[in-house]
């Protein structure tokens, strides 16, 4: 049977899947999840450790009166011997993803440090922060356009020091 035959089947991914992350697990641990993942009985559970087996996809040892499967290299490197040749179709995406990623983590570091910098002016008394500091209303008479004064008010001149003719 070829690798990816299988791999095709998905109880047969799930068991290899399971021997992946915990290493080693007895028959019976391996029946009780897939049983009750598939709703499959414990001897469709026992063919498809022995197809595992038999394509060197899996090992098996006694301890004891258990017998525990492990994942066996042999299998998942054939599937990778026969994928080998179709990775030109994805590994220069992938490496040009893997670029794209960088330069986005670089950009939000550059970005982040920039952000942390002290403001240039200091926030007013009770505004929050980075929030834009609002424009001071022009005075009553003020021509549409035309620039605030920004100098403080002269004592004795309530427009702030500068005056305008009425119309």
């Amino acid at each position: 049977m070829h690798a990816l035959d299988v791999l095709g089947d998905p109880v047969r991914r799930r068991i290899l899947e399971l021997l992946a992350d915990d290493g080693e697990l007895g028959a019976g641990e391996i029946g009780e999840s897939v049983q009750a993942e598939f709703g499959i009985s414990q001897p469709a559970v026992s063919q498809h450790l022995r197809v595992l087996r038999e394509n060197g996809f899996a090992t098996v040892r006694a301890d004891g009166r258990r017998r525990l499967y492990a994942v066996d290299a042999r299998g998942p490197r054939s599937a990778q011997e026969w994928l080998t040749p179709f990775e030109r179709f994805w590994l220069p995406r992938l490496d040009a993803l893997g670029t794209e990623l960088a330069r986005g983590k670089r950009q939000r570091r550059l970005t982040g440090a920039a952000s942390a910098a002290p403001p240039a002016t200091p926030p007013s008394p009770g505004a929050l922060p980075g929030a834009a500091t609002p424009a001071t209303p022009p005075s009553p008479g003020t021509p549409p356009g035309a620039a605030t004064p920004t100098t403080p008010p002269s004592p004795g001149t309530p427009s702030g020091g500068a005056t305008s003719k009425e119309s």
